[in-house]
């Protein structure tokens, strides 16, 4: 009797997990950023978008500030005239002097001959749409306040309420109609009481009438895009009334704001688009746009489900949970909703058919955003969508992969005139006029590595869809031309006889040379190695699978075989350059050298074991030395580790990205604001469960002790696998692998490896041993 007991109890327990596995991140754990409070800062408020139309919604009852963003207002042209002339005739002697070792006088040289000034701040920028201000002056003093985003279906809410009326606003913006709405609600008749009014520039024209606020402006004194936009004001009772530039409600019972946006970026007539996206969405009534809202944002969002808590998560409003996680706390519904906020941020500001994400996603206020809200292709566009693939996200990486193309034709320009080479480059920052010209100071212009590096991401989009006709017309050909450029651009050492890139830098890092003096150009950095190497790589297996162009491919495998090899300094340290110099900075923010372990493979565990330990080493003692202290820096890190399978250190620093590097709504802080630390620990945390870049699914690489039960589901792995994680007391329960492809399923969970074939549309589910349960 006592037996069957046990055994009725192990079966509870036992079917209590299995509930809590296979119900893992099911709409009863709400998903939701909240506070009890208003905001006054910008960074702080809740953002919406469908990848174009975004707005951040500071939610104060009395003035609210509704920040409105359209991916396509820049300021600025595409300048043909910007690379330096007859730069190409100086590199020569700038790549002699610095294999002589005189690196202050090439960089002299390049300062003059090569690097364009920097432009002024918000020249060629990204700009807000414009602050649309709602007024209520009688609602001053209210109670049981709350704003919320619901990211589980993308819609903001502010509820609060005065004098015994409830009072509700409620926004999304519909990437399938184009339009962004915000409806105005009071649980009683005729209290609907509010001024609407633009606020912009000086030459911005305003147009009102009885329901329609319509702006427009050609940005930034005519240099830049010319943009048109409607606000519609639907009314159920009550009235408007229109004053100069303003529109006044009065007693209404509900009012549907209806907004469109659109510029002439794409050549379109902008005031026909938003004549057309108005009559489109006005022939929806409210429920039936979010309706369809909502089950379009949840057809990408649902992909994936992730449970790493009990917790329900609205116990506590999320700036306190953050406060709490900062005074030594861990909360791991914290870091769930983090992970998830990621991929509402993607979806929300990357769709097919605009422009990708830039580094504060679409949203931006003012005129002149840090960095103009631009394009750093030194790591922290590439960041942005390292988690896409893997999250179940592939069409949001095409914005991406379409703007890597869309560089040729500067990139060929800038090729030409600067380095007098074939094919096309791009250097640390673009924008949306795809400027490739070095530019600034040559610790960051100098490094001609950017679209190299961001040719990683057409060949990564190929190994997880096998796409032969995306990959044969469309990847290849752009890899190739960036292949071209940097067969003319390397050069054979005097010394050696390898080949090395240059002039160039490890992206904004500086060193020390022998006579004291402090350099940042020199020949044949590490980083622009292992950029270069995984590309001709890419190039040679593109080349293979469509069959094609086995004479370039012969020609890239021998520039690979005279290319220097990775080295490690006297320290055991993975050495940054090709010589071993000594760093002013060893806690430096970029960790560019490590490129070879992530976001490559050319360093891992098992292939080459000494250059995993030298990785290693470099990690720590960047970090020993202050590194990480910026958010996506600290990203980077947390992906690092996982690689590294050190699942302690890697949830480490996610606490460290928490409590040092993140602002009360999420939203990933350098400072000032930068989106790539929200995609980059998305990416990180997703690699800690499950890695695919060896060819075969590694299960739980980097479990920490801290997530001891969960489970994950939806995530992709090279290949074309669709992969669901169970675990509990930090051991695999059950692995479930659907095969999109049809492809050879190689699986490793610790030191169990199994090879499975499997059919297009196959699923199979195997238990903790790897062993097939179905």
């Amino acid at each position: 009797m006592k037996l069957f007991i046990k055994l009725l109890i192990l079966l509870f327990i036992s079917g209590l997990i299995a509930c809590k596995q296979e119900g893992a991140d099911q709409p009863k754990t709400p998903l939701t950023i909240w506070f009890d409070a208003p905001t006054t800062k910008w960074n702080e408020g809740l953002p919406i978008g469908n990848g174009s139309l975004g707005a951040m919604f500071y939610g104060s009852p009395d003035r609210e500030i509704i920040c409105m963003n359209e991916e396509t207002i820049w300021s600025g042209e595409k300048q043909y005239d910007r690379d330096m002339p007859d730069a190409h005739l100086y590199m020569d002697s700038i790549r002699q002097l610095l294999f002589d070792g005189k690196y202050v006088e090439a960089e002299e040289l390049v300062q003059a001959k090569v690097l364009a000034e920097r432009l002024p701040s918000g020249t060629h920028s990204y700009q807000m749409l414009g602050n649309l201000l709602i007024t209520r002056p009688d609602l001053t003093d209210v109670s049981n306040y709350k704003r919320t985003l619901d990211i589980r279906k993308s819609v903001a809410t502010t509820e609060f309420e005065q004098n015994g009326v409830g009072y509700t606003q409620e926004s999304f913006s519909s990437f399938l109609d184009k339009v962004m709405v915000i409806k105005y609600t009071a649980d009683q008749p005729g209290n609907i009481n509010f001024s609407a009014a633009i606020d912009r520039t000086e030459n911005t024209k305003i147009a009102v009438d009885e329901n329609t606020i319509r702006f427009s402006e050609h940005v930034s004194n005519g240099y830049g895009v010319t943009f048109d936009a409607i606000i519609h004001f639907d009314l159920k009772g009550g009235r408007t009334v229109v004053k100069e530039n303003s529109l006044a409600i009065e007693e209404a019972d509900e009012v549907v704001l209806r907004i469109v946006a659109a510029s002439d970026y794409r050549g379109d007539d902008p005031q026909a688009l938003t004549d057309q996206y108005l009559s489109q969405a006005l022939g929806k009534p409210y429920e039936s746009l979010l309706e369809s809202h909502v089950a379009d944002y949840q057809s990408l969002f649902d992909r994936v489900s992730l449970d790493l808590s009990d917790s329900v998560g609205n116990d506590l409003p999320t700036d306190q949970r953050l406060e709490n996680v900062k005074a030594g706390n861990v909360d791991n519904y914290l870091t769930h909703l983090q992970y998830q906020y990621g991929r509402y941020l993607l979806i929300s500001s990357s769709r097919p058919g605009t422009l990708p994400a830039n580094l504060q996603g679409i949203w931006a206020t003012g005129f002149k955003p840090p960095w103009n809200s631009d394009y750093h292709i030194n790591i922290n566009i590439q960041m942005n969508y390292w988690m896409a693939e893997m999250t179940n996200l592939a069409e949001l990486h095409k914005p991406f992969l379409e703007y890597i193309g869309d560089l040729r034709e500067m990139g060929r320009i800038t090729a030409r005139e600067i380095y007098g080479a074939r094919g096309f480059v791009a250097h640390h920052t673009s924008d949306a006029w795809h400027a490739t010209a070095p530019f600034g100071k040559a610790r960051y212009g100098m490094w001609p590595m950017g679209a190299a590096w961001s040719c990683q991401h057409l060949f990564t989009h190929y190994e997880y869809t096998e796409d032969e006709a995306y990959l044969r017309n469309y990847a290849y050909p752009v890899m190739k031309e960036a292949a071209l450029f940097m067969i003319d651009f390397m050069v054979p050492h005097p010394e050696t006889g390898l080949l090395v890139s240059g002039p160039s830098v490890s992206p904004e890092n500086n060193f020390n040379t022998d006579d004291g003096k402090i350099a940042t150009i020199n020949m044949g950095p590490t980083m622009d190695r292992e950029i270069i190497f995984e590309l001709f790589s890419n190039c040679i297996k593109a080349a293979d699978i469509l069959g094609i162009d086995q004479a370039f491919a012969d020609t890239l495998k021998m520039k690979m075989d005279q290319m220097p090899p990775l080295e490690i300094g006297s320290d055991g340290r993975l050495m940054e350059w090709v010589e071993e110099f000594e760093e002013p900075m060893p806690g430096h923010r970029h960790i560019s050298h490590l490129y070879g372990l992530h976001p490559s493979n050319q360093i891992s565990k098992v292939k080459t074991p000494e250059l995993f330990d030298a990785a290693r080493k470099t990690i720590d003692y960047r970090l020993a030395h202050g590194g990480g202290h910026t958010g996506w820096s600290r990203a980077w890190i947390i992906n690092f580790f996982a690689r590294l399978q050190d699942a302690e250190k890697a949830h480490e620093n996610i606490l460290a990205l928490q409590r040092k590097s993140t602002l009360p709504n999420l939203l990933d802080l350098h400072p000032p604001f930068q989106i790539d630390g929200n995609f980059g620990v998305v990416s990180g945390i997703t690699e800690m469960l499950m890695q695919s870049q060896d060819g075969e699914i590694l299960v739980l690489p980097a479990l920490p002790q801290a997530w001891p039960t969960g489970s994950i589901k939806g995530i992709v792995a090279r290949g074309g696998f669709e992969v669901d994680i169970a675990w509990a007391e930090g051991k695999l329960t059950r692995l479930t692998v659907k095969s999109l492809l049809g492809n050879t399923a190689k699986i490793r969970y610790g030191n169990i490896y199994k090879t499975y074939e499997m059919d297009k549309g196959e699923v199979l589910t195997f238990n903790h041993l790897l062993e097939i349960e179905n």
